[in-house]
């Protein structure tokens, strides 16, 4: 998908997409710098859109791991389809039902979740399911790692995880936060 037909579905879709720009590489950079690759087995990737941030798992990921990602959008979804890689596991559904997905793929927990989802803009208590089924699911030591595009949704973080470090990226349109907490 090219930068304008991006900035169209994401003025018709701000809602659900949160942006009207494409993740940039340092923002992409930063969202995985988070995760262990050598010790995952199990990543979630929530809000993928157009796979920019997961073709950056895909290419760090372990041979025999998965990631699983969520999407809602249509048109997202038959990008994502178009990636070839039997690591991939497309979720055309809400983040709601990760639970029933990691468990219909035979695990029990995730190592490690990456989400765009743009909390802000959803019902607060569709947020607050969303992120309370990734702690739940989330491995011990496991991390969420969220973008946001300001800090307003920070305390959901710490308040369910306990705990959040902050780095900014200035280099992305708009400039972004990247919200990592760990289950303790």
């Amino acid at each position: 998908m090219n930068r304008i037909d991006y900035l169209r579905e994401g003025i018709k879709n701000l809602k659900t997409m949160g942006t009207i720009a494409r993740s940039s590489r340092q923002l992409c950079k930063n969202m995985v710098s988070h995760v262990n690759f050598s010790d995952a087995e199990l990543i979630v990737e929530l809000g993928a859109g157009d796979g920019v941030i997961t073709k950056y798992i895909l290419r760090k990921l372990k041979p025999d791991a998965k990631l699983l990602v969520f999407e809602v959008n249509p048109k997202f979804c038959m990008i994502l389809r178009q990636i070839k890689d039997p690591r991939l596991i497309l979720a055309e559904a809400s983040a709601e039902k990760l639970g029933e997905y990691v468990e219909k793929m035979g695990f029990t927990k995730v190592d490690y979740v990456i989400s765009a989802i743009p909390f802000v803009v959803l019902p607060k208590q569709l947020g607050l399911d969303i992120i309370g089924k990734c702690h739940d699911y989330l491995k011990k030591g496991g991390r969420f790692v969220q973008l946001h595009y300001s800090l307003v949704a920070k305390n959901i973080y710490e308040r369910i995880f306990g705990n959040v470090n902050i780095s900014f990226v200035p280099i992305n349109i708009p400039p972004a936060f990247v919200l990592v907490s760990e289950k303790r």
